[in-house]
């Protein structure tokens, strides 16, 4: 049974890596940013019934730490890969002459 969970657990932390990546670049709280936040639930639930799991007490703490671990991680991949818009130097129109 632990060796169910655990695989279950490592799934749902990979799902939501490019889930957290996708979220990154939509505005927060739109109807997109929801769509990235909650895509991948209904696979989660396909995952703990097919893997007979379930959904006792003891399942909720590793899969909520892994579903929010791999949103954050994908999201932090995402900030660190693709920098900012504003970051960039532009040139400045006074110094050509």
């Amino acid at each position: 049974m632990i060796w169910r969970l655990t695989a279950v657990v490592l799934a749902t932390f990979v799902l939501n890596l490019p889930m957290g990546y996708w979220r990154a670049g939509v505005r927060k709280f739109s109807p997109m940013w929801f769509v990235t936040v909650h895509a991948a639930i209904p696979l989660v639930v396909l995952m703990r019934l097919k893997s007979e799991i379930g959904f006792a007490w003891y399942t909720y703490p590793p899969m909520i730490v892994c579903y929010f671990g791999g949103q954050f991680l994908g999201a932090r991949r995402r900030r660190r890969r693709l920098p900012a818009a504003g970051s960039a130097v532009a040139p400045e129109a006074d110094s050509v002459v």
